[in-house]
């Protein structure tokens, strides 16, 4: 009995076994693309834990009017394999190039046989796998050669992509921190200044240098996790998380978050927990007193998800890396770093006002209420997506105008008046004349608060600023009829309310009259992800975008031109370079 039940045993563990391993068809995953009429790009994506070797793969097509030339390969790593002796592999994803000699002109429809072959690392090697992708190929003098730099040539972040999985892990680490730091100068990371700043001028005479810098590290680390928990979970899953967030409720709910932080910089109330409960954090949370560290570290979370969920290539890179490898832990501390970067102005700015900071007197009151202001701003710029043009630039307005007042705009210099009390004062009368400028544009019927005075020129309508005529599209069925049916280039646009860079494309990209004239020949389609719905999403993981901005254009038989693909914020140099390799 005991014989069977221990033979029994064996074939279970040996079937549990078996199960670990993948299907070679969910292993290896081969792609093809054409990157011009006579050259095809072939991607095998390979799983985590499996290898194929180089020597093994074979290539054939099924046509009389094409033959292959020699393939190209990447580097791989040498591996000392129990079966082949000394051989050069490739893991999670190779690219291999092959040139096609043909003999007819125009578009070339063909089938193309993949043979690969490797192995788990955990010991089980698989026979040749072969199979068949379609494809086809341009007319080569309606295309011109991309062979050379196509993979990397538009695409910023799938160049990045192929940096993750060719570099070494600390050049990585070192490419990302250094991309965080200039992030930092964008929209999406300003806002976070008055945050974290409101926090330290909160701390009054306690804000010592040590408290400031403490406090910082703690806002900066729940960011920089923040970052890489949801830049993973995005990258498996291909939703960004911080686009559910938003949305009216979300948005409102941090705003008022700002706003009660405001009215207490202002005096009216002190926000502190219970003598209680901060006794007792007291005794786990160290020197961070009133358990405030903890605190600081959610508000530095929820500012990574709320006040800056702009894509930029950097993170769209690492998001597609983890997308295609499932690489998270090097996908994740790879954002990890970038957020670190992201911080690192922060925390110079966290220490540098807690040192700088009075500790008595009315200089740090004042201190306290300029941040207040600052907070309200940014309460104000997060609803500014929800709010008509014309509430928002009141708002702003109120926002100039009533601390002007407060810093002596409108009164009287005594003859003796010292020179910061004139430099205040000429910054009052600066804040005074802008707000003054948006109210009076405002009620002229202006709606652009970088030019609240241009309806006066011309009429309301002048100060509208000017738009590209994008037809909307609402789901990928009408997005693949509307190509179709073009006729002509089409350049797809990916936009939402609450994108900052979106609106910086608009307002410094698309308004530049060499921009529109050259894209006066394109089929301008926008896909307006503001809602993140259903058709949203699947518009997003038809182009394998994580958020907008992203800009993709289509040649005028509906090809996409996959070397040309914007993701994030390009200036009008940037943007017409890119545009004349399309054109």
């Amino acid at each position: 009995m005991m014989r069977w039940l221990l033979l029994l045993f064996a074939l279970l563990a040996g079937a549990a076994q078996a199960e670990e391993f993948l299907d070679p068809a969910v292993a290896f995953r081969p792609s093809a693309r054409a990157l011009d009429g006579q050259t095809i790009e072939v991607v095998v994506a390979i799983a985590r834990n499996y290898y194929l070797y180089r020597n093994k793969f074979r290539f054939a097509i099924e046509s009389d009017a094409a033959t292959l030339g020699e393939p190209v390969f990447p580097k791989g790593k040498e591996k000392d394999d129990d079966t082949f002796g000394k051989v050069e592999v490739y893991h999670n994803q190779v690219a291999i190039r092959l040139p096609v000699e043909r003999s007819a002109p125009g578009p070339l429809p063909l089938r193309l046989k993949v043979t690969v072959q490797g192995c788990a690392e955990a010991g089980i090697c698989y026979p040749p796998q072969t199979q068949t992708l379609d494809l086809t190929l341009p007319d080569p003098a309606a295309t011109p050669s991309q062979a050379a730099g196509a993979a990397s040539s538009g695409d910023e972040s799938g160049a990045i992509a192929a940096m993750l999985r060719d570099a070494g892990f600390w050049t990585i680490l070192a490419f990302f921190f250094a991309a965080g730091i200039g992030l930092s100068l964008t929209p999406c990371v300003l806002p976070m200044i008055p945050i974290l700043s409101g926090i330290i001028a909160g701390q009054g005479q306690r804000a010592s240098h040590a408290r400031s810098l403490a406090l910082s590290l703690a806002y900066v680390l729940g960011m920089a996790l923040t970052y890489a928990a949801a830049g993973v979970a995005a990258g498996l899953s291909g939703t960004l998380l911080s686009a559910v967030l938003q949305n009216a409720w979300a948005l409102g709910a941090f705003a008022l978050i700002f706003v009660l932080l405001a009215f207490s910089m202002f005096g009216f109330y002190e926000l502190q927990l219970p003598t209680a409960l901060q006794s007792r954090l007291a005794e786990e949370s160290g020197h961070l007193r009133g358990g405030r560290g903890i605190g600081v570290f959610l508000m530095g979370a929820l500012s990574a998800l709320i006040v800056g969920p702009c894509v930029a290539a950097p993170l769209a890179g690492a998001l597609l890396y983890i997308g295609q490898t499932g690489d998270a832990v090097l996908g994740g501390a790879a954002l990890f770093v970038m957020a670190l970067g992201m911080g690192a102005p922060l925390i110079a700015v966290g220490v540098a006002g807690g040192s700088l900071l009075p500790k008595t007197g009315p200089w740090m009151e004042n201190v306290k209420k300029g941040f207040g202001v600052l907070l309200l701003a940014t309460a104000l710029w997060l609803l500014s997506p929800l709010l008509p043009a014309v509430v928002s630039m009141f708002g702003w307005a109120l926002l100039l105008i009533i601390p002007a007042i407060y810093l002596h705009a409108l009164d009287p210099l005594p003859p003796q008046a010292r020179g910061g009390q004139r430099f205040w004062k000429g910054i009052g009368i600066v804040m005074l004349l802008s707000g003054a400028a948006l109210l009076l544009g405002a009620l002229a019927g202006g709606r652009d608060p970088l030019q609240p005075l241009a309806g006066l020129r011309g009429g309301s309508n002048a100060a509208e600023p000017a738009r590209l005529p994008f037809e909307p599209v609402r789901s990928v069925a009408e997005l693949e009829r509307r190509i179709a049916a073009a006729g002509r280039p089409v350049m797809l646009d990916f936009y939402a309310d609450w994108c900052v860079s979106c609106k910086e494309m608009e307002k410094f990209t698309f308004s530049d009259p060499a921009v529109r004239e050259k894209l006066a020949g394109f089929t301008l389609l926008q896909a307006d992800v503001t809602a993140n719905s259903d058709e949203d999403k699947a518009l997003l993981d038809r182009f394998k975008l994580y958020g907008p901005p992203g800009i993709l254009f289509f040649t005028a038989d509906g090809r996409q031109v996959d070397s040309v693909r914007i993701v994030g914020f390009q200036d009008a140099a940037t943007f017409l370079r890119n545009l004349a390799r399309v054109i």
